[in-house]
């Protein structure tokens, strides 16, 4: 199905014209997912996001869908069950985007260090006995001191003991929210970037009965009407409520910054995702991701007040990480002229679940007696000789003084309200429960309309997102099937494995457009503009090369050669006069100098 500026304008047409059943404010994860779930349970659905799909929070991610190991330096057993279970169900609805990737977590002989050598050998067994790990490929493994500096040669040695691996898996962030959105829009629901929120329309008793909204392409302003209204917005939770000017409204996001640098691997080479403590004793872990013939890694985990719209990398930011990444890779030498791309992010947490994702569970000191009570259990339950009930009896009686840490309090949850006014809020979580939280949502909804029909509402845990409609059990034969098919028509491996990955079952769909041939670009880059132009409503180069793709990210190389003839191509498909082209141009040259910290560069 078509999901392009060309039906834009019908959709408008639709949301203006009618009472739409589920108006989602908020095209980031969250939005989808909900989007999706409502479409599929036969509700009308309208989305509208003021930027890109993805743009804000949900395209800044580190980019793996975790399972949480992190939550079991203090056995917070229940959060880890319910996170690789939701991990295991984006595997599963959506199984072109994550990867497997194990996580190697170096142990040191220093104070304050998140595991021992005995701990995390505990943690990974529950861990896996959790996530129902039994690949013999993927179970855990303790490795020796020489294996972890075979996995990571440059890796500091000094006081390091060996390590854990354990199954963890890489995300493509931005393709996720995407793959949702496409899927909600075979669905008959209407979705709108690039149309910002500005108001709230009231009914005779009060109660929100819609949004007005500007369309920030041409400035039009005009009114959705709709029986049931969810704010999905993430950081800007807190903003959509406030613009109910007649309420007081008390603010409940507390949103941190979250900082990623990239780096050429000659510069940086690990062959697998490394997670550390930063070794500053401030709470923090900072993750170092091999991806695309790159390395990136973050993350600085801060509180944040500034532009929720643009947050920035800072020297600070720069200076935090760079100082982490020296101590750990000693040889390494890693200085800003390094950096070949950044991005920066806000992660939605609710400031009374406080904590951070990355950095969940208190630094608290468990007493001898009372660990050994816990490993008992644990070892108990892997050998199912007891249950996870009877584990989590003896976590929670455990002696426990607890010392709050900045950044480092309980793991982040989400919140589901509405408030007097009729306004859904659907705040908090992660990337890896977006799915279990628009579950929520849904169910919420549909008692909210239950007065008016009643909803055969989708089992959402097995209905697959778009591109991800094939065996989730097969994903590598299926996908080297589907690369094959591009081979076919003519494409080479790379391009062809390329297009495979990206656009998973799609890919029929993709290879229509075999015969385009875009002057500057490779046939693959050509097939793969045009599929997003026509079917994923990329409305600019920067949707395109940072969002649709992570040429701006991953593939700089790459970046010069193929921007002026995208633009070129866009110009075309679009009618932009110069004008257009001028400012689209500009914004694409301040976002790729931005990434590549050119001020910060300058300054320094």
């Amino acid at each position: 199905m078509s999901f392009s500026i060309k039906n834009r304008e019908a959709s408008k047409e639709i949301v203006k014209n009618e009472v739409i059943d589920v108006l989602i404010i908020g095209g980031g994860i969250t939005g989808a997912g909900v989007a999706v779930q409502t479409a599929a349970s036969g509700m009308t659905t309208a989305l509208v996001e003021m930027q890109d799909f993805g743009e804000g929070t949900s395209s800044r991610s580190t980019k793996l869908v975790h399972g949480g190991i992190r939550y079991l330096k203090n056995f917070d057993v229940e959060v880890v069950s319910d996170t690789v279970r939701e991990r295991a169900t984006v595997q599963r609805i959506a199984p072109h985007i994550p990867k497997p990737d194990p996580m190697l977590l170096p142990i040191y002989d220093e104070p304050g260090s998140t595991f021992s050598m005995f701990s995390v050998k505990v943690a990974m067994d529950l861990y896996d006995h959790l996530a129902d790990v039994t690949n013999p490929k993927f179970t855990n493994q303790v490795l020796t001191k020489e294996e972890v500096i075979e996995r990571v040669p440059k890796i500091n040695t000094d006081k390091l003991l060996g390590g854990g691996l354990y199954l963890d898996f890489r995300n493509n962030d931005a393709r996720l929210v995407i793959e949702n959105i496409k899927q909600a829009n075979a669905d008959g629901a209407h979705l709108l970037s690039k149309t910002k929120v500005i108001g709230f329309v009231f009914n005779s008793e009060g109660k929100i009965s819609g949004v007005s909204v500007e369309d920030q392409l041409t400035k039009e302003i005009y009114s959705i009407e709709a029986k049931v209204v969810i704010n999905t917005t993430g950081p800007w939770s807190d903003t959509i409520r406030q613009l109910d000017t007649k309420t007081s409204i008390p603010s409940i996001m507390r949103p941190t910054k979250g900082v990623h640098l990239v780096v050429d691997k000659s510069r940086l080479s690990v062959l697998q995702p490394t997670y550390f403590d930063t070794g500053r004793h401030d709470g923090r872990m900072v993750f170092v991701i091999p991806r695309e013939d790159k390395t990136y890694f973050g993350t600085t985990d801060t509180d944040y007040t500034g532009d929720l719209k643009h947050p920035k990398v800072t020297k600070e930011d720069v200076d935090y990480l760079l100082e982490i990444i020296n101590h750990q890779f000693p040889e390494a030498h890693i200085v800003i002229d390094d950096i070949e791309a950044s991005w920066a992010g806000l992660r939605p947490l609710i400031s009374a679940n406080g904590g951070s994702d990355y950095n969940g569970g208190n630094n608290g000191s468990m007493s001898d007696e009372s660990f050994n009570r816990v490993v008992e259990s644990v070892t108990s339950y892997v050998n199912q000789e007891t249950t996870k009930e009877d584990v989590e009896k003896v976590i929670k009686s455990a002696d426990t003084s607890l010392s709050e840490k900045s950044n480092s309090s309980i793991s982040r949850g989400s919140s589901l309200e509405v408030d007097d006014r009729g306004l859904v809020t659907l705040a908090g979580g992660k990337i890896t429960d977006y799915r279990l939280m628009a579950e929520g949502a849904l169910h919420l909804i549909a008692k909210l309309l239950s007065d008016q029909k009643e909803y055969d509402l989708v089992d959402s845990s097995n209905y697959p997102v778009s591109g991800g409609h094939f065996d989730y059990t097969k994903v590598d034969e299926v996908l080297a099937t589907f690369a094959h098919q591009a081979q076919l028509k003519g494409l080479n491996e790379e391009d062809s494995l390329f297009l495979a990955h990206l656009y998973g079952s799609n890919i029929e769909t993709v290879l229509n457009y075999v015969n385009e041939e875009i002057p500057g670009l490779t046939q693959g880059e050509s097939i793969s503009l045009m599929y997003s132009l026509n079917h994923e409503m990329t409305l600019t180069p920067v949707d395109y090369l940072l969002r649709r793709t992570n040429y701006l990210l991953f593939m700089s190389e790459k970046l010069e050669r193929v921007k002026q003839p995208i633009i070129n191509k866009m110009t075309e498909f679009f009618d932009w006069n110069d004008e257009q082209v001028k400012a689209y141009t500009l914004e694409l040259e301040e976002t790729i100098n931005e990434s590549k910290l050119i001020n910060i560069k300058k300054e320094n």
